[in-house]
């Protein structure tokens, strides 16, 4: 990697064939969204037709992620997973930064190599990504695979004039190098200190909350970075390129440049990143909130200052907070992805975490997480109904995934287009189960010939998804199977859908503490209430009621709850 190499287009990367819908929908015209430096809800024109590059920053791996952590990735998921929802072709770029002072003096600490730590706690995020239904990246860069690429964009900032080293008395290069502020005048546009814009709420929450272009004093959220401390520096404002080592850095975690051995500045690793994989400018970079200052606003100043266009948008996540402050390790009030998932089911931890908008703060609690558990046994409930009403025509998984944007209720899409309201777009997927609801309890113990009411009808009217050719027009079946489509698209969309993986794969949405007992007592109970379940599914298929509650009655009375899923019926002990 260097100059003489062109950044890597990853515009054409394939993505699952699910996902990659073959053009860009209507709707996509009337797609909104916020952005940071603007303080605006804009509408959303790609920079390249059918084509989105995003830029997330991921993890610092220096311990296991917390739900803190984890809420980023999942509202960055569905801001992608709308976009495939559209019809474009996205990029999605998310890193790893598997250096820095955290990791390092961590992994001393614990009399571990740094890289050896780096890299256990990056299998922990992708093991919590995935069991969230996250998306994996189209790309996931280490930092420390990309030092060329940084050290080359700091001799271009160097160049032009907007960089540099710091000699020792005998003139030879220390190894630090920082950005000269002064020398760039467009630096604080991101947020906004010439108050060139107005400060919106939700900027105003995050400064009076976190970091913040006008807080002086120790920042609790984002410790100095020891380099930026430096008396070397020439404005207080200059922060670190590249910068020399400690005593105790590992000989392994530093790297020979033109300007010293050192390792590199924080800030510097998403311009070169973001560079090499989606070139000269892209759609999107986002972050959740904390990152805004100092992170972004340097980025974007020493991307610009070494000659290569910015994000045309910034997106950023709100926090989770737990009773009203925000959650963060250093704070004592981190919850773990692993802990979590130990009482609640993987579905209803992302359901929670994506439950409001992603510039909202997100308040983890108990109740959100019961709310969370409602939502999931009414979805299912309606679902498994369904499906057993239609049987053997229920619709499959590649047929929800193929619906386009286009063949959406309106009211998701509207919500879905303004800035992701992800409330408005679950309002509009539950007024779906009512309506689907209303039609199951009308239809009864029948399923065609049935006149359904006109209130009904003119319900139903918005949920025109095609349906098999085995279907006679207008027919209950046909109605209650569009309703399903729609209600389970607009699921998948968010990544919800209960059919879907991991979902599937996982059982009961995800499970619940799954390996946590596998003595000989526990085989017994599984095999012998499992023919208890089977008897009681085969009851319900032949719409024998009565015998399926009867089965139910007997394990309860017995100790035994049953929840049921679109995928099956699970068992616990009282």
């Amino acid at each position: 990697m260097g100059n003489s190499q062109e950044p890597q287009d990853f515009s054409n990367s394939v993505m699952p064939s699910s996902l990659t819908p073959v053009h860009v929908a209507k709707a996509a015209e009337a797609l909104s969204l916020y952005d940071t430096a603007s303080h605006q809800v804009s509408r959303f024109v790609p920079l390249k037709p059918g084509k989105v590059g995003i830029y997330v920053c991921g993890a610092t791996v220096q311990s296991s992620p917390h739900i803190g952590h984890i809420r980023a990735a999942v509202a960055f998921d569905v801001i992608r997973r709308w976009f495939l929802k559209l019809g474009y072709q996205v990029t999605f770029v998310r890193n790893v930064t598997d250096i820095d002072d955290k990791i390092l003096d961590k992994a001393a600490a614990a009399g571990q190599r740094w890289w050896a730590r780096a890299y256990y706690y990056e299998r922990e995020f992708t093991q919590a990504y995935n069991t969230l239904g996250v998306l994996p990246p189209t790309v996931e860069p280490r930092a420390t695979g990309h030092m060329s690429d940084m050290i080359d964009m700091i001799q271009r900032i160097i160049d032009n004039g907007h960089g540099y080293v710091v000699l020792d008395e005998n003139g030879k290069p220390t190894g630090n190098v920082y950005f000269d502020v002064a020398s760039w005048p467009h630096y604080g546009e991101l947020t906004h200190q010439k108050q060139t814009a107005e400060v919106d709420e939700a900027a105003a929450v995050a400064d009076r909350m976190g970091p913040s272009v006008d807080a002086t004093g120790a920042d609790k959220y984002n410790p100095v970075d020891p380099a930026d401390a430096s008396p070397d520096k020439r404005d207080p404002r200059d922060f670190a390129l590249w910068k020399a080592p400690k005593d105790t850095d590992p000989e392994d975690a530093r790297w020979s440049t033109p300007f010293g051995v050192g390792r590199p500045g924080w800030h510097i690793e998403c311009s070169a990143m973001s560079h090499r994989y989606l070139g000269d400018g892209f759609d999107i970079h986002g972050g959740g909130l904390d990152l805004r200052f100092p992170h972004h606003e340097n980025e974007m100043a020493q991307t610009r200052a070494a000659g290569y266009p910015s994000a045309a948008r910034w997106m950023h996540s709100a926090w989770v907070t737990t009773k009203g402050e925000k959650m963060s390790k250093s704070l004592g009030t981190g919850l773990s992805v692993p802990s979590v998932l130990a009482e609640h089911s993987a579905w209803v931890v992302r359901y929670a975490l994506g439950s409001v908008q992603y510039r909202s703060m997100l308040e983890w609690s108990d109740q959100a997480l019961v709310e969370a558990q409602a939502a999931y046994d009414r979805v299912s409930n309606f679902i498994e109904r369904a499906g057993v009403a239609l049987g053997d025509l229920e619709p499959t998984r590649e047929e929800i995934a193929s619906v386009s944007a286009d063949a959406l209720p309106g009211d998701f899409v509207a919500a879905m287009n303004d800035d992701i309201n992800v409330s408005g777009a679950t309002a509009a997927i539950f007024t779906a189960i009512r309506v689907g609801n209303t039609l199951l309890s009308q239809l009864g113990d029948k399923v065609d010939g049935v006149e359904l009411d006109a209130d009904l009808r003119t319900k139903l009217a918005q949920y025109h998804m095609d349906y098999p050719a085995e279907f006679v027009a207008e027919s209950a079946k046909a109605e209650l199977y569009q309703v399903l489509v729609a209600v389970r698209a607009m699921l998948d969309t968010l990544g919800l859908d209960p059919l879907a993986e991991p979902w599937v794969s996982d059982g009961a949405a995800g499970g619940v503490g799954a390996g946590a007992d596998e003595s000989p007592e526990h085989a017994a109970l599984e095999a012998l209430i499992g023919e208890q379940l089977t008897a009681r599914a085969e009851a319900r298929k032949a719409r024998d009621f009565a015998k399926a509650d009867a089965i139910r009655d007997a394990l309860g009375a017995a100790g035994i709850a049953i929840e049921d899923g679109p995928q099956g019926s699970t068992w616990s002990l009282k």
